[in-house]
């Protein structure tokens, strides 16, 4: 039964996707380990210019430390080590206190209990030392955190998302504003949504242009999106806050089966919106949701589904960014166990549409079986103007840059 079903799910992938893993027109890549062994899993991997010279660093997450890898030679030093509750799991950058220096929020007390522990990070004295922990507070299973502007203020809020819900009939997706003191006044939190189970991630981008960056959600039961109106510039808290629904992700007869995990929306060629999803949470599809057109409507109001791959194994990491620089995003994606298709990984892996209507994508190989990734993030990182890849590994515990060559 096993085997047929991982049959059937090759065939369906492979009706929407084209393999080409050597295709001579697309970016090559050079892979180069950063860490051979950074902890039992590499849960989040991000980018910040932590030493102030202009370039950015590569920062993971692991169990029991957060690490940072300065640029150029990325020569490893750690931020913090069994400093805070088991295990960190997520982490955004931003310079909080504003003393002109890079900070870092961190999620933690992911083992056990998933106690949630909520902390952001100051340095010491030199960047030998270690850095400072400072409590911001605990929301059970928090899973994903990102700063953004969801009051429209001059500063950014803390958004953290968590993987099930602790009270009442779903996840707390929750807006942390930072106190004019960080360091000792209590961060206030707002809630955003408390009707979404199993909500995988979040990302925050301004969706009508008014000012107020809005929060796309994946969840047991879709994909959302969150806006808030905009009363007064910066007021906590938000009023007029509506969600409108994208798609229904999977189906399934369990829980576990439905809906949508790992999230990021890009951009095609001539600006129309696509949202990419991993489905179910830690699924093995990876689906598109195309915007309608303008005046185009759809029988259910939702956007356009399309499974473009179906062969992945607990996927669980996205990233849109125009990777060949011809205008349109493509879809960078991780998963972190070998798969039932042609191509089992885990690995990395690059999609680029076919053409304007985003039904057919082709896939890229870029790492097949060296890293079972847990996260990724795209930059320039070198600064040649073309884009590259850091991916973090769980079962193979490691950190890799892809340069573009």
């Amino acid at each position: 039964m096993r085997r047929r079903l991982k049959a059937a799910l090759a065939i369906a992938g492979f009706g929407l996707l084209s393999l080409a893993a050597n295709a001579a027109e697309f970016p090559k890549f050079e892979a180069k380990t950063l860490d051979l062994d950074v902890g039992k899993v590499c849960y989040a991997v991000t980018l910040a210019d932590v030493d102030g010279d202009g370039k950015q660093d590569i920062v993971a997450v692991t169990e029991n430390r957060v690490l940072w890898y300065q640029a150029p030679d990325w020569k490893p030093r750690v931020i913090i080590e069994d400093q805070t509750e088991r295990d960190n799991v997520c982490i955004a950058p931003l310079d909080i206190d504003q003393d002109g220096k890079i900070d870092f929020a961190v999620g933690a007390g992911w083992s056990g209990k998933n106690t949630g522990q909520l902390v952001w990070l100051s340095r010491g004295a030199s960047l030998d030392e270690k850095w400072h922990v400072h409590l911001i507070g605990h929301e059970p299973w928090t899973h994903r955190m990102r700063f953004g502007n969801v009051a429209g203020g001059k500063r950014p809020q803390l958004v953290v998302s968590p993987l099930n819900k602790s009270q009442g009939d779903g996840v707390r997706l929750l807006a942390f504003t930072i106190p004019a003191n960080p360091k000792t006044d209590k961060w206030p939190s707002q809630v955003l949504n408390a009707a979404m189970n199993r909500m995988h991630n979040h990302w925050h981008l301004d969706w009508n242009g008014d000012g107020i960056d809005d929060t796309v959600t994946s969840s047991q039961e879709g994909v959302h999106l969150i806006q808030s109106v905009k009363v007064e510039a910066g007021a906590i808290p938000l009023t007029g806050l509506t969600t409108t629904k994208f798609g229904n992700g999977a189906t399934g007869d369990k829980p576990e089966a439905k809906g949508a995990g790992e999230i990021k929306v890009g951009k095609l060629k001539g600006g129309r919106r696509f949202i990419v999803t991993v489905e179910p949470m830690h699924g093995q599809a990876c689906a598109v949701y195309v915007e309608p057109k303008a005046g185009e409507k759809t029988a259910d109001g939702l956007w356009p589904r399309h499974v473009i791959d179906a062969t992945l194994n607990r996927g669980h990491a996205l990233w849109t960014c125009d990777i060949d620089g011809d205008g349109g995003d493509e879809i960078v994606l991780g998963f972190s166990d070998p798969g039932p298709g042609p191509i089992k990984g885990p690995g990395v892996f690059i999609y680029k549409a076919d053409d304007a209507t985003a039904t057919k994508w082709t896939k890229h190989t870029i790492d097949d079986g060296g890293v079972a990734t847990e996260d990724l993030i795209c930059a320039d990182l070198n600064g040649d103007g073309k884009l590259d890849i850091v991916a973090g590994g769980r079962a193979t515990h490691n950190v890799k840059l892809y340069v573009q060559k």
